[in-house]
Order: C-alpha cells, then sequence, then structure tokens
C-alpha cells in the first residue's frame, strides 16, 4: 500500500512537471500570430463590403450603436439628445426615447431585446423597457431605472442579462449592477484612469474592460477579482472586444493602433497598425470567426484587419465625420458603423 502510494505521487509530481513545461512564461517572447500563420501557410484573405443601408434620422453626431441579438434591430445614441430603436433591414425607426441628457455617450441591447441602456455625462446608467408589440416611433418612455453610484461620466454599458449590467466610468470604475434592485452587485476599482470600454463573453463569468491607463483588465464578475492585466498600448485604450471563442480579446487605442492579447498565454499575441494612420481608434469588434477585426478610425475610415496576418484587407470609406462606434451582429452578416455625421451605415 505505501508503495503504491509512493508511485502514484511520484506520477503526479511527473504530470506537474509536464503541465508546467506547456504553459508559457509571461517574461517569454511569443511567437506573432502573424508568424505562426506564415509558418502554417495560412492563406491570406480578402473581404468586399458595401453599404447596404443607411439610416437617417439623428440630428447630432452619433456615439453609440449596438446590435440586438435578433440581428436585425439595432439602438443608437445621439447627442440630439434621442435613443433611436431601428429596424436595420427596412431603416425604420421602430422607437425613438427622448433623453433629459443630450450627452449620451453609450447604449446597450438586452440579449431579450425587452430593455436598453444609455448613460454619459449625466453619471447615470439609464435603463428603458421597450414596448412589446407596435412598430411605430413613439416617445415619452419612462425611465425603467436609473442606477447612480458613479462619480463620473458613464463610458461604456453592456448587459448580462435583463436583470444585470456592468458600466464602466470616467471615476476609473466598473460596476456590475442588479437593475430591479438599482444597486451595485460588485464594484471593480482596479484601473488608474478612466474606464472607458467593457466587452462580456457569453459564456464563463469573465469580462474585460479597457482604461485610460492604457491597461485592459481581465475580470471575475461574481468575485469581482481581476484576473489579469494587460499592458502594451502607449495611450489610452478607448474600446474592447471579445474574440469569439473568449480566448482572447481585442483593443483599439489613441496610440494609432489595436492589439489581441490572449488569455491563455496571458500577453499580446498580434499588433494591427501602420505606418500611415496616425490618428485614434475609437471603436473595435470581431467577424463571426474571428479571422477579421474591424476599427473605427478618428480619420472617418473604418479599417477591416486580417486577424492572422495583421493586415488590412479593406478599408470602408464614406462617412463625413469621425466614425465614432461599429458593431457586427450575432449572425455575422452585417456591420454597422455610426459617425459623427450623424449616420448609420450597414455593411454586408
Amino acid at each position: 500500500m505505501a508503495k503504491t502510494r509512493e508511485e502514484l505521487q511520484n506520477s503526479i509530481e511527473a504530470l506537474k512537471e509536464q503541465l508546467a513545461s506547456l504553459i508559457p512564461d509571461p517574461n517569454d517572447e511569443v511567437q506573432p500570430l502573424s508568424q505562426a500563420a506564415q509558418d502554417k501557410n495560412v492563406p491570406n484573405t480578402t473581404l468586399n463590403l458595401r453599404p447596404r443601408r443607411i439610416l437617417k434620422g439623428h440630428f447630432g453626431k452619433i456615439y453609440a450603436m449596438h446590435w440586438c441579438t435578433d440581428s436585425k434591430h439595432l439602438v443608437s445614441a445621439s447627442q440630439d439628445g434621442k435613443l433611436i430603436i431601428w429596424n436595420g433591414f427596412t431603416t425604420n425607426k421602430v422607437h425613438a426615447i427622448p433623453l433629459r441628457s443630450s450627452w449620451v455617450m453609450t447604449c446597450a441591447y438586452s440579449p431579450s431585446g425587452q430593455y436598453v441602456a444609455c448613460g454619459g455625462l449625466d453619471n447615470l446608467c439609464s435603463v428603458y423597457k421597450l414596448p412589446s408589440s407596435g412598430d411605430n416611433v413613439g416617445g415619452g418612455q419612462k425611465t425603467f431605472a436609473e442606477l447612480a453610484q458613479h462619480e463620473g461620466y458613464l463610458s461604456c454599458c453592456r448587459f448580462i442579462g435583463d436583470n444585470e449590467i456592468i458600466t464602466s466610468s470616467g471615476d476609473s470604475t466598473c460596476i456590475l449592477w442588479d437593475v430591479e434592485q438599482r444597486t451595485p452587485k460588485q464594484i471593480f476599482n482596479d484601473h488608474n484612469g478612466d474606464a472607458m470600454s467593457v466587452s462580456i463573453h457569453e459564456e464563463g463569468n469573465i469580462f474585460v474592460s479597457g482604461s485610460c491607463d492604457a491597461n485592459a483588465k481581465l475580470w471575475d464578475y461574481k468575485t469581482g477579482s481581476c484576473e489579469k492585466t494587460f499592458s502594451g498600448h502607449e495611450s489610452d485604450i478607448n474600446s474592447v472586444a471579445f474574440y469569439p471563442d473568449g480566448r482572447a480579446f481585442g483593443t483599439g487605442s489613441d496610440d494609432s493602433s489595436c492589439r489581441l492579447f490572449d488569455i491563455r498565454a496571458l500577453q499580446q499575441m498580434n499588433k494591427y497598425n501602420d505606418d500611415k494612420i496616425l490618428c485614434g481608434i475609437t471603436s473595435v469588434a470581431f467577424s463571426l470567426t474571428g479571422r477579421f477585426l474591424f476599427a473605427g478610425y478618428d480619420d472617418y475610415n473604418c479599417n477591416v484587419w486580417d486577424s492572422v496576418h495583421g493586415e488590412i484587407v479593406s478599408q470602408l470609406t464614406g462617412h463625413d465625420n469621425r466614425v465614432s462606434c461599429l458593431g457586427t451582429t450575432k449572425n455575422g452578416q452585417a456591420l454597422c458603423t455610426g459617425s459623427w455625421d450623424t449616420l448609420l451605415k450597414i455593411w454586408a
């Protein structure tokens, strides 16, 4: 019996050593995905997108947009003081919600499609319940909930479910809210600068945040703990987006670059930049497969990067001002860009 126990202990130690040899050292340099792609002869890919719909109706700069999970409806927020719910297929306005504060900076659709939320310089996250039927434009919806705790502007909000939402703020914190109770469930306060963006993965209890401290952080929103800090950017991170499988995430920064961070390797895996691009990046999103990274820029363009090779495969032009927001549908069939030129464009 003692011999058997000793043999098992030796086997366990041997397995531990094997596992340790497979886990990369965070201090080691990881081979870039672009180099790995060349080694594996991954072919270059092109992407030809055209504007299929133009959504007209806002009279001020559009600051944010977010698709519903039905891949048909979307919500947009503008400094004309309106939230508009659109039918992306018909371009019709389904609902228009007047806001008490026109200084709105973010908006979000709940997974069920029953709620939308927004916030901005009023430091509040305002949640609205949408009418259950009818396709008529209407105003005067009462606020379902006002979530007040942040001491700075609201930069981003994303629903987990109808009763849970995560917000980020200029006060350097992120908060997980109980919408029905109007109270914080967790407060995440490890950033040293304005928290600018959050992205939530559907599987697991994790989300990632980007900040003006040039760092991105991975959080467990159930425990409230910061699992890892990812550095590398040289300026503010304005946008973060999970890779479709949840094992990596992309970032966009004022340093004119996008980057891909791998959660398993715990470090940067690729960098997307061009010497000719000198402006900041406002927003990022991945295609359904993760092969393409879409990035909106201050120079009025949206660049499409091959996430493997790190090259621009397409440039979407046509906006007359800063591309302030973008997002892809859940089914992967369309991309929407929003701009300070007051227009939203749907590409496919």
